[in-house]
């Protein structure tokens, strides 16, 4: 074991005698010996050269207690997670820091915005790239967030005792989704201004029912929604004071809170999930033998540090596999109780390598970047000259193809469902089976390619019908508007996927083959629904096969 030397303690002012010089040479030995009495009142334990002095190093530390003492090899496998984890936690951090910096020179006024954004861009020393790199990872954080939601899902993930961490998944998601839109709007000019405004008639959309119903008057949640997310009819100076509030103090706070649980609730809960073969096995082997088992992993090798090198190959021969210790005598059991120490190595440093390797693999890539590709900033907000076509942010373009039909049932119904559907996952899907398997093995994986064939060709044979034929208003002009609401291309799609599950579910006789059919369908879809609108969308919403073939003022 590792252990601090100890020193022999210093005299008393009471002890000593009169006339004593040892108090003037005992101040210039602690000037002196300042570096290490400051590092030993911080560090409270030795160097890493034992499982002990590891396990105190984790102990001991605010950061690292986050991690448990031990890790098992299959959570620092890279098929495992993909890491997206932590490179979305190292996005939210690099999002942090930069927008720290660009909060100096931001001014949130309508009429100083637009001109800060410019300074920011062509005066202030490194401000183009400082704005780059915030733009870049906030993007980056979307999708991350989105893979890995998938990536949780398809494993399985969100099986007990990780129900309630699913949950938390969601909050974040939703968290990230409006950390992004509500700084959408901060740089002022006409792409965030008409981004926004199509997000407030989004929130207005409620009002498609009450007008069809004729109770507007009586009863207008969504003309309520609007007012509440923009504080006025229009966007303005409230609604810029309003998202640059959210953007800069009260989201980030209850993201940085969700994140806190998120972690706490995952090493509650027993680690990353992992299959029970992980924890299989054979008869005389150990540890060590794991750590250099098969299959690319993050774990460094335990020869390149001489200080984090293990005994000798002998000493590790006659060691016992498992050591025991009784600690307590208490009734009833955690929920990872049953979860031994097998295969698992101390989290200091092999969790602390593959965390730092994966955060500096994230940085240098925002770097490069935001070194390569500026943000967009275009001309100053112009609520008289709108965009066309005024587009929302990319996450949100999918909903926005839907929304050309039924601005509710796009923009609200069928978002609401999905998100609600997602949450209820772990607590419909209640089979047992080992989580920490991709697609819970190879009938999965099956079920997964039909489904992503099948939404695939759902999809797109929905968007080519409506862009040939249109849809029932170009076909019955006076038809009620509530029954475009009920029937819209998004309604059907969400229609056949839902069948497409349930047919599944009574085939494979499994509710998680249902959902991972479900889950797929809705995934390609939403590709293919954004790319869709990204691309083939140009003025007046019409079909393009390219931008180059939009028409010229």
């Amino acid at each position: 074991m590792s252990e601090l030397k100890t020193t022999e303690l210093p005299l008393s002012s009471a002890e000593r005698k009169p006339g004593d010089p040892g108090a003037l040479g005992e101040f210039l030995g602690n000037l002196l010996g300042f570096p290490r009495i400051f590092r030993n009142s911080v560090v409270r334990h030795g160097a890493p050269t034992s499982d002990r002095a590891k396990s105190e190093s984790v102990m001991s530390n605010f950061f690292l207690h986050v991690l448990a003492v031990r890790i098992h090899t299959h959570s620092l496998k890279l098929t495992t997670t993909l890491g997206l984890g932590i490179v979305t936690l190292a996005l939210f951090v690099l999002l942090t820091f930069t927008g720290i910096l660009l909060m100096v020179y931001y001014k949130p006024s309508v009429d100083q915005a637009y001109d800060s954004m410019k300074d920011i861009m062509f005066v202030v020393p490194t401000g183009r790239f400082i704005r780059n790199i915030h733009r870049w990872s906030a993007h980056a954080m979307v999708a991350c967030v989105i893979l890995h939601m998938a990536r949780v899902f398809y494993t399985a993930s969100y099986k007990k005792p990780r129900e309630f961490n699913w949950i938390l998944g969601m909050i974040l998601f939703v968290l990230t989704l409006a950390l992004s839109f509500t700084g959408y709007l901060l740089p002022w000019d006409q792409l965030a201004f008409w981004a926004i405004t199509i997000g407030a008639n989004i929130a207005q959309s409620p009002r498609e029912i009450t007008d069809a119903l004729g109770i507007t008057q009586f009863f207008d949640p969504g003309e309520m929604q609007k007012e509440l997310l923009l504080g006025a009819h229009y966007v303005g100076q409230e609604a810029l004071t309003r998202f640059y509030v959210l953007h800069v103090m009260v989201l980030p706070l209850l993201a940085t809170i969700v994140i806190a649980v998120h972690m706490w609730r995952l090493r509650k809960d027993g680690g990353l999930a992992r299959p029970s073969s992980a924890d299989e096995t054979t008869e005389g082997e150990s540890t060590s033998t794991l750590e250099r088992s098969r299959g690319f992993n993050l774990i460094p090798p335990m020869g390149m540090n001489p200080l984090l090198r293990e005994k000798s190959r002998e000493d590790r021969d006659k060691a016992p596999l498992k050591t025991w210790g009784l600690m307590a005598v208490v009734k009833g059991k955690t929920p990872a109780v049953d979860k031994e120490l097998t295969n698992t190595v101390p989290a200091y440093p092999h969790a602390l390598y593959a965390i730092a390797a994966l955060t500096m693999l994230t940085t240098a890539v925002m770097l490069l970047l935001g070194y390569l590709f500026d943000a967009p900033l275009k001309e100053m907000a112009n609520p008289a000259v709108p965009e066309n076509p005024a587009k929302a942010p990319w996450y949100f373009l999918g909903l926005q193809e839907m929304v050309g039909y039924s601005a509710f049932m796009g923009g609200v119904g069928i978002p609401s469902l999905v998100i609600l559907g997602l949450a209820l996952i772990p607590y419909l899907d209640r089979e047992r089976e080992d989580s920490g398997v991709w697609f819970s093995g190879t009938s999965g994986r099956r079920v997964a390619l039909v489904s992503f064939l099948y939404g695939l060709a759902v999809t797109v044979g929905i968007l080519v019908f409506t862009v040939r034929y249109g849809w029932l208003r170009e076909w019955y002009p006076a038809i009620p508007q509530l029954v475009i609401t009920a029937i819209n291309p998004g309604t059907v799609i969400v229609l056949a996927f839902a069948v497409w599950s349930i047919l599944t579910v009574v085939y494979t006789r499994s509710t998680r083959m249902g959902a991972i059919a479900l889950f797929t369908c809705f995934l390609i879809s939403f590709a293919i629904l954004t790319y869709f609108a990204t691309v083939h969308r140009g003025p007046n919403w019409d079909f393009y096969w390219l931008p180059s073939q939009w028409p010229t003022h």
